[in-house]
C-alpha cells in the first residue's frame, strides 16, 4: 500500500505515576474487537477529518482511558510507524502527575489498563528480535511481565525507552510486526 494511500493514527505513550515511581500505561484490547483484539496496545486510534495527530492522540486517550489532558500535556512526538494494516501511527508523548489507578478503561474498546514501568522497560532481555522467512526485516517484542508486546506498540515502548531513559536517537521504522499482526 502506497504510503500516502495509508490511514492517519494516534497513539500515547502517557507517562503517569505507580505510585510514586512513573511508568508508561498500556492496555489490554477488549476481547469484543473485530481487529487486534485481546492484544497490549497504547490508547489511540484513527484521526478523525481535519484532526492533528496530537488532537487525535489525546481524543482517544479520554475516550479509551477517561484521561483528560491538554496539549501542555505533550512532551512531543515519536517516529511514525506504518503497519501493515495500512495505518501510519503517530506516537504522541504525553506527561501527567496522575496515577494509572484513576484512570477507567471503556470497556467497548480495553479490557484492562495496566502500567509499564521504567524497571521494565529497562530489562535487559528487551527488545527480542526474531527473523521470520516472511520479511526481510526482523520482528521486535518488548518483554512485558510474563507476556510480550509486539511492534507496532512494542517498537514505539522500544523507541520511548532509548530516547526518554538512555537518551539514544533510535529508529524504529524498520522493525517489522508479527505475521498474526500484517492483516
Amino acid at each position: 500500500m502506497a504510503l500516502n494511500r495509508r490511514r492517519a493514527a494516534s497513539v500515547t505513550l502517557t507517562v503517569c505515576r505507580d505510585d510514586d515511581r512513573p511508568a508508561v500505561i498500556v492496555t489490554r484490547r477488549s476481547a469484543s474487537l473485530r481487529a487486534h483484539s485481546r492484544q497490549w496496545a497504547l490508547p489511540g486510534g484513527r484521526r478523525d477529518q481535519g484532526e492533528t495527530a496530537v488532537e487525535a492522540a489525546l481524543r482517544e486517550l479520554h475516550e479509551e482511558v477517561s484521561l483528560l489532558a491538554g496539549s501542555e500535556s505533550v512532551l512531543g512526538v515519536l517516529d511514525d510507524y506504518a503497519t501493515r494494516s495500512g495505518y501510519v501511527i503517530t506516537p504522541v508523548v504525553v506527561w501527567t502527575d496522575k496515577d494509572w489507578r484513576d484512570l477507567e478503561p471503556n470497556p467497548d474498546e480495553v479490557e484492562l489498563i495496566m502500567p509499564f514501568s521504567f524497571k521494565e522497560l529497562a530489562r535487559r532481555d528487551s527488545p527480542n528480535l526474531q527473523k521470520i522467512k516472511e520479511s526481510e526485516h526482523e520482528v521486535l517484542s518488548m518483554n512485558f511481565h510474563d507476556d510480550a508486546i509486539f511492534a507496532p506498540t512494542g517498537a514505539m515502548l522500544y523507541q520511548f525507552r532509548e530516547v526518554a531513559m538512555f537518551g539514544r536517537q533510535t529508529r524504529v521504522a524498520h522493525f517489522d510486526q508479527p505475521l498474526f499482526a500484517w492483516r
